[in-house]
């Protein structure tokens, strides 16, 4: 190769060092941004940013609407839970809260409140209607049964209130262990026994 030719393919490289130095930096730069960039583009659909707000608008203070949220499984059902009873029903947000929070399914309490409270016209403030939706394990059925005794029998409400639970307690012993027949102390426990004839060995 002449001397020419080396020194220009030297000063070809020297250019690609310092094209190629700035670039891969910049990508560095860009590499460290993009899990931040992420999380900041996340927070219009941030869950608990989502649930915080929709308490701070229905008039739960800061700090309880910050730990309530911070300490969900699912923020935004249980914000949700909290607005639909408070705006739909009489019962205040500070108590829909405490059983929000409670609740395994905040948005099927959420319903089950709601339905008891609007049907057959809009209840007064009734807290028994929230500790019982709170106390079934299944809410939405519970709901259902109120709603629906209520609507072919003249029952009151608290009447309807505590056949339904009483009806879903049957419902759920019949899987509980306690439901399961016991064999009585003393007593012997039937085993059947089966008569078998031995195979004779071949000679």
């Amino acid at each position: 190769m002449s001397k020419k030719g080396g020194s220009d393919y030297r000063m070809l490289s020297a250019k690609a060092v310092k094209v190629t130095v700035p670039v891969l930096a910049i990508a560095g730069w860009l590499a460290t941004m993009v899990p931040s960039m992420a999380i900041t583009a996340s927070y219009s659909t941030n869950d608990y940013r989502a649930c915080a707000g929709q308490l701070l608008r229905v008039n739960i203070n800061a700090n309880s609407a910050s730990q309530a949220c911070a300490g969900a499984l699912r923020p935004r059902d249980l914000s949700s839970c909290v607005v639909s009873i408070s705006r739909q029903t009489q019962i205040s947000a500070v108590d829909a809260l405490t059983t929000c929070r409670q609740a395994r399914r905040p948005e099927d309490l959420a319903k089950c409140v709601v339905g008891i409270s609007l049907y057959p016209s809009k209840e007064a403030a009734n807290p028994a209607i929230l500790n019982y939706c709170g106390r079934s394990l299944l809410p939405v059925r519970f709901g259902q049964c109120v709603v629906g005794l209520r609507s072919e029998i003249k029952f009151a409400l608290n009447q309807a209130l505590d056949t339904c639970i009483s009806g879903s307690d049957t419902v759920s012993n019949l899987f509980t262990p306690s439901a399961l027949p016991q064999v009585p102390a003393g007593a012997s426990e039937f085993r059947p026994t089966f008569e078998t004839t031995p195979i004779p060995t071949q000679p």
